[in-house]
């Protein structure tokens, strides 16, 4: 069983998922930099039915690019960004790989959003791009 787990900086809030990542992807959106302050979040999902929260976050609801809220969940105490509950695929959570406690576990395969990639900001490795959101899977 994969066991993930991660939490903030201060240590008020602690997260854990007991399954393996439905994804893992390094997102180059302008919601992603701006909310982080960098040129992309790498991002991994696990099930939702999975995931469990110990302690308070504050959330930020932005409209995605599907139109929908893409919820993005914080440390109230120090500000760490920790994971997202977009809408567009509600089963899902979207953990920022920054807040893990074990990072390596994070093998990204894919690009999303290269479109908005700054040139500074270039990623090695031999990453599926897309030039935005590719289509949810059917």
């Amino acid at each position: 069983m994969t066991i993930i787990a991660g939490g903030c900086l201060c240590g008020a809030v602690r997260y854990q998922a007991e399954l393996a990542p439905q994804f893992a992807v390094l997102c180059h959106c302008r919601d992603c930099q701006r909310i982080s302050g960098s040129g992309h979040v790498p991002v991994m999902g696990v099930p939702k039915s999975s995931f469990v929260v110990r302690g308070e976050t504050k959330a930020y609801a932005a409209r995605g690019g599907s139109g929908l809220a893409a919820v993005r969940h914080f440390c109230p105490v120090c500000g760490s960004l920790l994971f997202g509950t977009p809408e567009i695929v509600p089963e899902i959570v979207s953990i920022y790989v920054g807040s893990l406690d074990d990072p390596p576990v994070f093998k990204p395969d894919t690009v999303l959003f290269a479109r908005d990639r700054h040139a500074w900001d270039a990623t090695a490795g031999p990453f599926i791009e897309y030039a935005t959101m590719p289509p949810p899977p059917k």
